[in-house]
């Protein structure tokens, strides 16, 4: 695999994360040895991406075990419980997040059960962490697998916000499908929306692909459906913050537009996504809580103001309806229509949290 940027690593000094505000003027990495700046982290979009806000979370999480100076096991269990809920109160959109909280949160129950001694319990949550993350990145890779193969041989491509590396940890979702298809053999130019208001597909998505030497042309979120209509887009490929039981999927604002658009014009609209972004606990998008995030992000520029003072709306998110989605690509296959069967069996195969985390 083509080398790829990592946004977060577990060290023996603390939680390291790339510094994704910055890109792709600076590369800078912070360092956090206290759950409670992991949880700003997340909040503040040093670190963004559903999949690597469940690994930060994991991390978090076994951070705030590892560095607390609980001298009991009820102690360090009544500590636990206000870190879980510090990281729950972050992002509300991407579910990941709270997968996350929940597997640490049983992972903890276990050990604790087992041990009196808080040495180990701490062990064995760090592990946990680091588990989590190995997983992501294998689960990337399988994504990108079962996705390349439904890409064109060649042309263009579209993808939606950065669904690549410095959101899941591993080689990326949507973005690890083309890089799959792209390393098979396919000849693909990306065509990357900039994503506004806050730039992820300008700022991280070109960054990605140009480092990864991919061919791409960025373009303003207007041009989309002047891409399509003239027969210049193939596919379309974008990751997922949360899946209803029903297939409707929450993404990045303006990647409902960009799907019905595709429909429009006969484009194949496709989700990337690992089996942990789904929801299946809500029937449809409906019931998806949409964050919403601050006016400044939209009338400010690095800083600078570009608008009047007026009233903002900012939704982070928009959910696009299964009926105009071809397929999601997940790590244990590919979910058709109708949703409610193909997601509930390929969730079915992912491992409860005892089967999949190390030493068990």
């Amino acid at each position: 695999m083509t080398h790829v940027a990592q946004p977060i690593e577990w060290t023996d000094n603390g939680v390291v994360m790339l510094d994704q505000r910055r890109l792709p003027a600076a590369e800078i990495h912070h360092t956090y040895t206290d759950y409670r700046d992991v949880a700003a982290a997340i909040r503040d979009m040093v670190i963004r991406g559903a999949p690597v806000i469940g690994v930060a979370a994991a991390m978090g999480a076994a951070l705030g075990v590892q560095r607390s100076s609980a001298v009991s096991v009820n102690e360090l269990r009544a500590e636990f419980g206000e870190i879980c809920e510090a990281l729950a109160q972050t992002r509300p959109t991407a579910v990941d997040l709270f997968w996350a909280i929940e597997r640490m949160k049983f992972r903890f129950a276990e050990l604790a059960a087992q041990n009196s001694d808080l040495g180990k319990i701490k062990q064995g949550m760090v592990q946990e962490a680091r588990q989590v993350h190995l997983e992501k990145k294998a689960t990337d890779e399988a994504i990108g697998r079962f996705g390349a193969e439904f890409m064109p041989r060649e042309g263009q491509v579209m993808t939606q916000c950065n669904a690549g590396a410095l959101a899941t940890g591993g080689i990326g979702t949507a973005l690890g499908v083309i890089r799959v298809a792209v390393e098979q053999g396919r000849k693909l130019h990306v065509l990357v929306p900039e994503t506004r208001p806050y730039l992820q597909g300008a700022r991280l998505t070109a960054w990605e692909l140009h480092r990864g030497g991919i061919p791409l042309t960025l373009i303003t979120d207007n041009m989309v459906g002047h891409m399509m209509k003239n027969g210049k887009v193939g596919a379309v490929v974008t990751g997922a913050d949360r899946i209803a039981a029903n297939g409707d999927s929450a993404n990045k604002i303006g990647t409902y537009q960009i799907a019905v658009l595709a429909k429009e014009h006969n484009v194949p609209f496709y989700i990337a996504a690992p089996t942990s972004t789904f929801d299946l606990s809500i029937p449809d998008g409906d019931q998806i809580p949409i964050e919403e995030r601050s006016a400044e992000e939209v009338t400010h520029l690095q800083g600078i103001r570009i608008a009047p003072d007026v009233n903002v709306a900012h939704p982070a998110f928009d959910v696009t309806p299964a009926r105009y989605i071809a397929a999601i690509f997940t790590e244990h296959g590919v979910a058709h229509a109708p949703y409610t069967e193909s997601l509930r069996a390929l969730a079915a195969v992912q491992r409860a949290p005892s089967a999949v985390s190390s030493g068990r």
